[in-house]
């Protein structure tokens, strides 16, 4: 097995997470299962229904790897850097809100 690579900074692993979501279904799907995970977590705070937070992770992970698995056809980059990643699926969100990329 690869052993995964070591990045001297968040930009320069952020331009690798990018380079890993290049499909746009891919891309789609983290910012559907991010904002639902937002919107659970809110909410399970709201209503103090904490195990809810339990399933926002998980179903904001679902979606991410399935437009890995079916649409980008690679290995989520969370399994190797999973803080990194787990930052970088919000500010790829907000890079989005933002405009920044164009489907």
């Amino acid at each position: 097995m690869a052993e995964a690579k070591k990045f001297t900074s968040y930009s320069e692993f952020y331009e690798f997470y990018l380079a890993e979501h290049s499909d746009p279904v891919c891309r789609a799907l983290h910012y559907i299962g991010t904002t639902i995970a937002l919107m659970l977590m809110a909410y399970a705070i709201y209503s103090q229904t904490y195990s809810l937070i339990l399933v926002a992770i998980v179903q904001g992970y679902a979606w991410a790897w399935v437009g890995h698995f079916v649409f980008e056809k690679n290995k989520p980059a969370t399994f190797d850097y999973p803080f990194y990643s787990f930052i970088s699926d919000f500010v790829m969100l907000k890079d989005f809100l933002l405009g920044k990329f164009r489907h």
